[in-house]
């Protein structure tokens, strides 16, 4: 056993025992609350043939993903793993790619993939409540700010910003040009977004500038400067997931995720780690709860079926 296993192996057993002496003085509390803990699935199964891409995840435990065929939402327990679809989408050519839902639980913001759309969804009658066409090319990705929705375009240098009222209503959609260091591919392009740690910017994924970059985007302006990353590639960049000032990428078909520490404006990152996991098969996008992160498994390598399998699995936090 190597010093480092013997450290660990004592942490556990130090850990181990602590747990019970706490348990004894609270009357089992404790160690049933860690029982419970442990008991919620790290992999469960979504619907057969379902097509996933966007995960996101409120102020309750429960995953909303969001699907690829005919954009339905699913609803899934984190602790049980069990789930339904609660919003019935628009059928053939009308994506559910990323979702994200309000910090109150009440509604759900779509980017509508191919069909260009921008959808919201009563979170709990899932109800389509509007439909905004936007005039774009592939409606990507989301990220809720104070005052509005921001949506990529990943064929077009442009971001989408939906204004939202005092309690999240939508007020209508704007087209923000992309400028600055943005450079457009004449392919797929811009991906996953996200806010700085200091919420005055924001982050995008551009799949084609520097062979995979990270661009901050000044959201008055639309200006673009590029994230350095000390010489880190962001090629298969997808989902974005901000925790406190560590970012986590998912670079999809690499089957990994790569970390990176942010200094507080979104200037500057630092690698910290790469997480890969045999369970991968092409994970999208991240979504948190507690000391957890759950990644929907798209298999984007396989051709999709009624019957192919997806699954969503969950890694402990950095």
């Amino acid at each position: 056993m190597a010093p480092t296993d013997r450290s660990f192996a004592r942490r556990r057993l130090l850990t181990a025992t602590a747990a019970l002496t706490g348990a004894a003085l609270l009357g089992g509390t404790a160690h049933a609350a860690e029982t419970q803990k442990a008991a919620w699935p790290d992999q469960f199964p979504l619907p057969d043939g379902f097509q996933p891409e966007g995960i996101t995840i409120g102020n309750k435990p429960f995953g909303y993903f969001g699907s690829l065929l005919n954009g339905d939402i699913y609803r899934a327990s984190l602790a049980t793993g069990r789930g339904s679809a609660i919003s019935k989408g628009l059928g053939d050519g009308h994506q559910t790619v990323g979702l994200k839902i309000d910090c109150h639980g009440r509604r759900l913001f779509l980017a509508g993939g191919g069909s260009g759309e921008i959808r919201t969804v009563d979170a709990r009658s899932g109800e389509i409540e509007k439909v905004y066409a936007t005039g774009g090319t592939f409606v990507n990705d989301v990220i809720l700010t104070p005052g509005a929705a921001w949506f990529t375009d990943s064929f077009k240098p442009q971001l989408y910003k939906l204004n939202l009222g005092r309690h999240d209503e939508p007020k209508g959609v704007e087209t923000v040009p992309l400028t600055g260091d943005w450079l457009q591919g004449d392919d797929f392009t811009a991906n996953g977004i996200e806010r700085t740690p200091d919420g005055r910017a924001l982050l995008v994924v551009n799949a084609f500038a520097d062979g995979g970059a990270l661009e901050r985007v000044d959201p008055r302006t639309g200006a673009a400067r590029a994230v350095d990353l000390g010489g880190a590639k962001i090629p298969n960049g997808d989902g974005l997931l901000l925790l406190g000032r560590t970012l986590y990428v998912v670079q999809q078909a690499q089957n990994a995720i790569d970390v990176f520490r942010l200094n507080a404006a979104g200037t500057k990152g630092t690698a910290i780690t790469r997480i890969t996991d045999p369970r991968f098969r092409i994970p999208t996008t991240a979504a948190a709860w507690g000391e957890r992160i759950y990644l929907p498994n798209a298999r984007f390598d396989v051709d999709p079926t009624p019957t192919t399998e997806y699954d969503v699995v969950a890694i402990p936090r950095v």
